[in-house]
């Protein structure tokens, strides 16, 4: 269940307009490697330090396919892919590496994820008196 704050905000195009309240879905709780290798390893015959050692690896492995240049695809998930955003130059000859002011990591989900995770699959409970 995700649980939801009342959010009061004010209209960014119109200052003047009035506020209006939204839902804020509320973090529970953070889960790790470590526990998803203790999950992993309940769910199967592997032990929780193989699982481990195998979800490392295949990090290890998205970031060193990542600065490559590459779209990284872990199916039923999604892909992940590095984007930048730069300084404008007033040409092209003066676009070089130094232009680049950050690095991006984009996830696009996989259709099956958002299929299981949507308002339809995902219950919801508004935490009362929590207007912020």
């Amino acid at each position: 269940m995700i649980n939801l704050n009342i959010v009061e905000r004010p209209n960014p195009q119109d200052r003047t307009a009035e506020n209006k309240f939204y839902a804020q879905a509320v973090a529970t709780g953070k889960t790790d490697l470590k526990r998803l290798a203790h999950l992993v390893s309940h769910q199967s015959t592997v032990r929780k330090g193989d699982c481990y050692a195998v979800i490392t690896s295949l990090l290890h492995n998205i970031i060193d396919e990542l600065k490559q240049g590459k779209i990284v695809k872990l199916d039923e998930l999604g892909s992940f892919q590095l984007g930048v955003q730069s300084n404008g130059v007033a040409s092209a000859e003066e676009v070089n590496p130094s232009v680049v002011k950050d690095l991006r990591i984009k996830f696009r989900p996989d259709a099956d994820l958002k299929v299981a995770l949507n308002n339809k699959t995902v219950k919801f409970k508004v935490l009362t008196n929590n207007v912020a």
